[in-house]
């Protein structure tokens, strides 16, 4: 064998033993660092709990940020529901389109490789994620800018300062076992007018304060939305209604009477 050949054969042999390593697929490992989080994947039943709580359908649009292996995407593919998952770290991308590919839903459950915290979330009205409290914190204000009625459902923690509206605790599990329900609220805070009646309220998230003013005469209101869907009282009064935009409409339960009311929010 001439040296020629002999130094042919070693390249052919080293190219051989390499190329089933860089053939091998990308295997994720629990806790392996991310840009914003570790990786760490929910148990699968409590993925599941997560899009029961949040009442997946297929009219509705999904979106996990930070969606590592897609797999809370891919659940809510499989009930039918389109979904998108966000995911800084290419590798993690591919093996959700792999994946998605593999259970069949690959039409509904979108992968793109993106920073969480700039995505464009607007077309969802279910969120399925499980962030860091610091994480969803940074994000609420843009979850809040959501359509009123939207669903966010969290693995675990919380959005602070924000009352989850349910929580629940999965059985038979033994890690990340607790779901919290968030449904983004219609914005109530200001003046409204009902009629020659004044109601002024301040809101935080799904609560709300203030006061009913009718012939100069002032009684306090408390209330709470749940998505576009609002009650209050106002001394003996019931008040229930739909939040649409700038116009309040429902009706006012009063002495046993039942009546409708409407209201219109003022200029600031």
């Amino acid at each position: 064998m001439t040296v020629r050949t002999s130094m042919l054969l070693v390249a052919f042999l080293s190219v051989a033993v390499a190329a089933p390593a860089q053939q091998a697929p990308f295997q994720p490992q629990v806790g392996q660092p991310g840009k914003d989080v570790v990786w760490v994947p929910s148990p699968e039943g409590t993925v599941e709990r997560m899009l029961d709580l949040a009442k997946v359908t297929p009219q509705d649009f999904v979106i996990d940020l930070g969606s590592g292996d897609g797999r809370n995407v891919i659940a809510a593919a499989r009930r039918g529901a389109r979904g998108l998952g966000v995911e800084y770290n290419p590798d993690m991308v591919a093996l959700s389109k792999r994946l998605a590919i593999e259970a069949g839903v690959a039409d509904r459950a979108q992968f793109v490789e993106g920073d969480m915290f700039v995505a464009d979330i607007s077309k969802a009205n279910v969120m399925a994620l499980f962030l860091l409290p610091s994480n969803l914190l940074r994000l609420r204000e843009t979850f809040l800018n959501l359509r009123p009625g939207s669903r966010i459902v969290s693995n675990t923690f919380t959005i602070q300062d924000w009352e989850a509206d349910e929580t629940v605790v999965v059985d038979d599990c033994t890690q990340w076992c607790t779901v919290l329900l968030y449904i983004v609220p219609a914005r109530v805070d200001g003046t409204w007018r009902i009629g020659s009646d004044i109601l002024q309220l301040k809101q935080e998230y799904q609560h709300f304060s203030g006061t009913l003013t009718s012939g100069g005469q002032s009684v306090p209101v408390t209330g709470r939305l749940l998505g576009s869907d609002i009650s209050f009282t106002a001394g003996t009064r019931e008040f229930a209604g739909r939040v649409q935009g700038n116009d309040i409409e429902g009706t006012v339960r009063t002495d046993g009477r039942t009546s409708g009311w409407r209201a219109s929010r003022q200029a600031s």
